[in-house]
């Protein structure tokens, strides 16, 4: 899946290669229609972030001074317990617990609930700063209009036709802090995912995805939530030679396998 602001570009959705044998290419009509999904989902994000005028948080390091690299590892702080709704909350005010918030709340932000007419309130409140709630709010549900998610294939209420599943799923691969200070950070989560409508007859394809979502996070309410957010494509692996599930398989799994809790 694809967002987008002002600050950044566009995330273009990247077919795997199939696996050997090698089945007969996808027409250039499922191409164009699959890329023309992720282009939608550009432009409803570039729509709700449009206008923002909120400037990232700064650090004391200077704006010339390169990220620091952070180890991969484990460590060994606690996953918060806390859940505001679904969103898991009360991460700690440090750089850790800004980088925790931003992996978890761009996970929500790429989820397929935030469709959803019913859910998406919810969400939004989960997220953001207070004051950015009802702007923000309003901005996701012009974007996610009805006219739109019949371009997704999906009805009013956001959901599938019947014997569909419509996926999006993301999951962080990696999280860096390019400022910081004790009331507002600027982190950026690298995440790979799927996305795309599961069903015999779906004309949007579940394919795979690699993009880099920027938050600006704002300390408020004695926890991490975000001000803005944009996201930009990349960076992105070679894809390695794999045979296509099909779209039972990609449904199911969806199903049977639950989603994750980031902390770091």
């Amino acid at each position: 899946m694809s967002l987008g602001d002002e600050h950044d570009g566009q995330t273009r959705t990247r077919l795997p290669d199939p696996g050997t044998p090698r089945p007969p290419a996808r027409g250039s009509r499922s191409l164009v229609a699959v890329v023309g999904v992720v282009v939608l989902l550009v432009a409803a994000i570039a729509l709700a972030n449009r206008g923002d005028g909120s400037t990232p948080a700064t650090s004391g390091a200077g704006p010339d001074a390169p990220a620091k690299a952070t180890s991969t590892a484990a460590t060994g702080v606690r996953p918060v317990t806390g859940k505001n709704g679904t969103i898991p909350s009360g991460f700690a005010r440090d750089e850790q617990g800004a980088q925790s918030a931003a992996a978890n709340y761009a996970v929500a932000l790429v989820s397929a609930d935030i469709l959803k007419p019913d859910r998406r309130g919810d969400i939004v409140r989960g997220l953001f700063a207070e004051d950015r709630v009802a702007e923000l709010e309003a901005r996701l549900n012009q974007a996610y209009s009805k006219e739109f998610l019949d371009k997704l294939g999906l009805d009013e209420h956001g959901n599938a036709a019947p014997g569909m599943t419509y996926v999006s799923r993301t999951a962080p691969v990696g999280t860096k802090v390019t400022a910081y200070t004790d009331d507002a950070a600027t982190v950026e989560v690298w995440c790979t995912g799927v996305f795309g409508t599961a069903g015999v007859s779906s004309t949007n394809p579940v394919t795979n995805d690699w993009f880099t979502m920027t938050l600006a996070l704002r300390w408020t309410g004695n926890d991490w939530k975000v001000d803005s957010f944009s996201q930009k494509e990349g960076p992105a692996p070679v894809n390695t030679d794999r045979t296509a599930s099909d779209a039972d398989a990609i449904a199911q799994a969806v199903q049977e396998f639950g989603g994750f809790t980031y902390a770091r």
